[in-house]
């Protein structure tokens, strides 16, 4: 467990410091996770040690929040002025990836309609 923990983690170093050396507009920990799926892709699957921490993270990931509701608590005063943009923001925000993941799931049916057709194959749906 301990080699595969190292690997998600060189992973993401490895991205935040191509981020930090080369200035791009992309998370650290995003490309961090695209190397780590690259690394998966060519490897040819998922490890079972691998899989096994990623399982472990995820079941635990609620406590990644904790430190942003502290913040939240710490800078209360801050943000009680701002509530009317933050409100804004999350509810657009909400809207818009609504909308994104509508636009995206028909556009994924009708490739998948095209593909069936053009080869013949019939969905059971």
């Amino acid at each position: 467990m301990l080699h595969a923990l190292t690997l998600i983690l060189v992973c993401q170093l490895a991205g935040e410091t191509t981020v930090l050396l080369t200035g791009l507009p992309v998370p650290g920990p995003v490309l961090g996770m695209l190397l780590l799926l690259a690394w998966l892709v060519l490897r040819g699957g998922i490890p079972q040690d691998v899989g096994r921490t990623a399982d472990t993270l995820l079941a635990h990931l609620s406590l990644l929040f904790v430190p942003a509701g502290v913040g939240v608590m710490l800078h209360w005063e801050r943000i009680q002025g701002q509530w009317p943009a933050i409100l804004a923001a999350l509810l657009l925000g909400t809207l818009i990836t609504l909308a994104v993941t509508a636009l995206t799931m028909l556009g994924v049916v009708r490739l998948l309609a095209v593909g069936a057709r053009r080869w013949g194959t019939r969905r059971h749906d």
